[in-house]
C-alpha cells in the first residue's frame, strides 16, 4: 500500500483528500500537516512513500522544503499539488526533484494517477503539459518568458510580487540579502525593466507569479 503524507495549509483539503483515499485499497493517508516545517520531523517518525505538497505554505515553502527534504530522504517520493499556473511551475518543481505537478483543479483520477506514477519511479505531468513540452510554440511570450528564469529565480520573483522584501525573501528562502538582491538584478535583465513596478507588471502580464 502506498503511504501519503499531505502538506496544506488549508485543514479542508487535507481533510477532502484524506477521505478520498478512505476506502482506497492501494493508497493510505498516514497523515496530513500545514506547514513545510513539519515535514522533516513526521517523515523521521513514520513511513512516507509519496508526499503531496502545496507550494505555498507558511514558514517554509514547498520549493525550499521540497529541495531539503530531497537531500534527507531521497527515497521519498514528491508531488506538487497547487493553484498556481502548470506551465510556469510544473517544470520549475520537477527540476527541483519534484516527482510530478498536479493542478489543484484536476480529477480525483488524475491525482490517483500521479500518486502512482511517483511511487513507481515516473515523473506525473498532465497531458497538457506534454504536449506544452514536445510541441512549444516558440512564439509564446509566456513561454519563452519562463525559459529564461531559473527555480530560484520564479520562487524570488513570486515573493516579490505578493510584497516581500529582500529580507523576508532571504529568510523564507534560507539564502542571504545579497544573494537576494543578485536574483532581482537578473531578473530585471532577463525581463528587460529596470524597476520594481515593471518588473511586477510584467510578470503578472505575463502569468508568470
Amino acid at each position: 500500500m502506498i503511504k501519503i503524507l499531505i502538506v496544506d495549509s488549508h485543514p479542508i483539503v487535507r481533510t477532502g483528500i484524506d477521505l478520498l483515499f478512505k476506502t482506497n485499497v492501494d493508497i493510505e493517508v498516514v497523515g496530513g500537516i500545514a506547514s513545510g516545517i513539519e515535514i522533516f520531523e513526521f517523515v523521521r517518525r513514520h513511513q512516507v512513500d509519496v508526499i503531496i505538497s502545496e507550494i505555498d505554505l507558511p514558514e517554509l515553502n514547498g520549493i525550499t522544503a521540497l529541495r531539503a527534504i530531497k537531500k534527507e530522504h531521497s527515497a521519498v517520493k514528491v508531488i506538487m499539488f497547487s493553484h498556481q499556473p502548470e506551465e510556469i511551475y510544473a517544470i520549475s518543481t520537477i527540476k527541483a526533484g519534484a516527482s510530478g505537478y498536479v493542478h489543484k483543479s484536476s480529477s480525483v483520477e488524475v491525482i490517483k494517477e500521479a500518486i502512482k506514477t511517483a511511487y513507481g519511479g515516473g515523473i506525473y505531468l498532465s497531458h497538457d503539459m506534454e504536449k506544452h513540452m514536445k510541441f512549444h510554440d516558440t512564439k509564446n511570450v509566456k513561454s519563452k518568458m519562463f525559459k529564461k528564469l531559473s527555480t530560484r529565480e520564479v520562487e524570488v520573483l513570486r515573493l516579490l510580487s505578493i510584497g516581500k522584501k529582500n529580507k523576508e525573501i532571504a529568510e523564507e528562502l534560507d539564502i542571504n540579502e545579497k544573494t537576494v538582491s543578485t536574483y532581482k538584478a537578473r531578473l530585471f535583465k532577463k525581463l528587460n525593466v529596470t524597476n520594481l513596478v515593471d518588473l511586477i507588471h510584467q510578470a503578472k502580464h505575463n502569468e508568470l507569479t
